[in-house]
């Protein structure tokens, strides 16, 4: 499901949303794909709910582990479309062919490295942390400190070598657990995670009301703007993610509610700000307004209604145990009956 997610979902999102930004909004086509290339990655970790639970805590059903990978991997893989925006914009002032640069450096290069570099240092700092003499492994120091130590060390080699730091941070985060999965100190890492996760988004999420509040971040909305924000939260997504999950074992309803919680977060208003300091783009205030306006409808309808949603899905789940193992018993009497 993950893979369909990134290669399906994510793709006709971009350009569903790129094409209502130009429709609806008068966009150019560079300002209406960095619009679309924003807004498409998701963000679960404003609904905490959504990730998947603890190391060993057996919290990993299907949906939790799709909405959670998919956002784990879709903050990387929408920065080929960023660029593509900007290499149109950079394009349509210079004239210069963009094309096959884009293609070759911005998607088959830093996808590339980003991989490499997160598969290459993940294990290489499993071993640090597991495998080294007993005296000087990372893991008895009993430190959360070494997650954000991996974190920031991964990210930065990745760019400096021009890869997709967002993507090699994931991938060394899977190649760490694979090096050792059963160590207990993979609980202390991820504690330390989460609470430095919950309190930066707190900061940020400050900063963003403030910005709303009192710094004009919605001065440009606009009723095409609201418009665009409701198709693009309940329409887009949930029938992209719907399209895309088509022919899966994945039931009715979970399937309904991955392609429902897209949620969008405060990495929509990084690539953003990124694109928008590279290159020169139309009707700024307007995309900002309309982004921040996305965010916000986010954050309240998927934040309030993801916990009784999946403790909807938790209790049906263990109904469905309960059925198997109840019909398992009765097979085994009528066997034992029939015998």
């Amino acid at each position: 499901m993950t893979w369909r997610l990134l290669a399906i979902a994510m793709p006709i999102t971009i350009f569903a949303l790129a094409w209502l930004g130009h429709t609806m909004l008068g966009l150019g086509a560079a300002t209406a794909l960095v619009l679309g290339a924003s807004l498409a990655p998701t963000d679960p970790v404003l609904a905490s709910d959504v990730q998947v639970g603890p190391p060993k805590s057996g919290q990993e059903d299907d949906t939790r582990f799709a909405l959670t990978s998919e956002a784990g991997l879709n903050d990387g893989l929408a920065f080929p479309f960023i660029m593509c925006a900007i290499a149109i914009a950079e394009a349509g002032r210079t004239g210069d062919p963009w094309v096959l640069r884009w293609l070759g450096v911005e998607v088959v290069w830093r996808l590339a490295v980003g991989v490499g570099i997160g598969v290459l240092l993940g294990f290489a700092l499993g071993w640090l942390v597991f495998r080294m003499p007993n005296r000087a492994k990372l893991s008895r120091t009993g430190d959360g400190f070494v997650a954000l130590g991996i974190t920031v060390a991964v990210y930065g080699i990745a760019e400096a070598l021009h890869g997709y730091g967002f993507v090699s941070v994931f991938v060394s985060g899977l190649a760490l657990r694979a090096a050792e999965r059963n160590h207990k100190y993979h609980q202390t890492l991820h504690d330390f995670s989460e609470q430095l996760e919950r309190l930066l988004m707190m900061i940020l999420l400050v900063l963003f009301g403030g910005a709303i509040t009192s710094g004009g971040l919605l001065d440009a909305l606009t009723w095409s703007s609201v418009g665009y924000a409701l198709l693009a939260i309940f329409i887009v997504r949930p029938l992209a993610g719907w399209f895309c999950l088509a022919g899966t074992a994945c039931p009715s309803t979970e399937r309904a509610v991955i392609s429902f919680f897209g949620i969008r977060g405060l990495g929509s208003i990084y690539y953003l700000a990124y694109a928008l300091q590279k290159e020169t783009f139309h009707k700024v205030d307007v995309v900002w307004s309309t982004t921040a306006f996305i965010i916000l409808i986010s954050i309240v309808l998927h934040g309030v209604s993801v916990t009784p949603v999946m403790r909807l899905i938790d209790r049906r789940q263990r109904r469905g145990i309960a059925a198997k193992e109840t019909k398992t018993i009765i097979k085994q009497q009528r066997k034992t009956e029939l015998g």
